[in-house]
């Protein structure tokens, strides 16, 4: 599959990363494609869009935080590998169901 953008957004635990996906889909036209915590309950969110739509969502998040964030980042135009890490990333949770 392809995608325009990929949207990343580093918070700390699951409750923040559930506020900072809630107001990301409320402001633009993006799709939540998985999350992933590592040690410390660092939390990455990924989200995907056209770019333009994946920089408003990562930007509202930004200058409009919900809780502290950590780091955040839009890739446009993901390259193969990407996107078979965040495909993998999401299979993963679903099969966890």
């Amino acid at each position: 599959m392809r995608y325009g953008a990929f949207g990343l957004v580093e918070v700390l635990g699951s409750s923040n990363a559930i506020l900072v996906i809630d107001q990301m889909l409320k402001t633009s036209e993006v799709a939540f494609r998985t999350w992933n915590t590592k040690c410390g309950g660092h939390t990455t969110v990924f989200l995907s869009g056209d770019v333009a739509a994946v920089t408003a969502a990562v930007d509202s998040v930004k200058g409009n935080p919900p809780c502290e964030i950590i780091a955040a980042a839009v890739i446009s135009n993901p390259s193969e590998e990407a996107v078979r890490l965040v495909e993998e990333e999401a299979a993963k949770h679903a099969s966890a169901k």
